[in-house]
């Protein structure tokens, strides 16, 4: 017997926009039984289960232990450029000369994330 994954939860202050910073970002719609004031905020993947927002009082104070990679349809930095223009901000670049590497960046309320390149940059 084994476990899968349900959801990937993000503790935040505001998931109403956080989600929808994600859902804009992944192209993916929040789920529609939500509501701005929930503590809780979904968007479903498409493989099954949900990127889970989930209200906490705390604020993020240090790196982020786990963080998703994100495989742009698009090339990698045309992706950075849209993400920024979402809210995200540019933390690192991991870039090689040769073309290889990533960035990382972080989300509106600062939980780090990277950005590779996409499967058309790697082929």
């Amino acid at each position: 017997m084994a476990s899968r994954i349900l959801n990937t939860t993000v503790d935040c202050a505001h998931p109403w926009d956080l989600a929808h910073f994600w859902s804009a970002a992944l192209g993916r719609p929040v789920d529609p039984d939500n509501e701005p004031t929930d503590d809780e905020v979904g968007i479903p993947l498409a493989g099954g289960g949900e990127l889970l927002f989930l209200a906490v009082p705390e604020a993020k104070t240090v790196k982020n232990r786990m963080h998703l990679c994100l495989e742009p349809e698009d090339g990698r930095d045309v992706e950075v450029e849209r993400l920024v223009g979402l809210g995200a901000t540019v933390r690192h670049d991991r870039r090689t000369s040769g073309g290889a590497g990533w960035w990382v960046l972080a989300d509106p309320e600062g939980n780090e994330f990277c950005v590779l390149r996409s499967a058309a940059e790697r082929g």
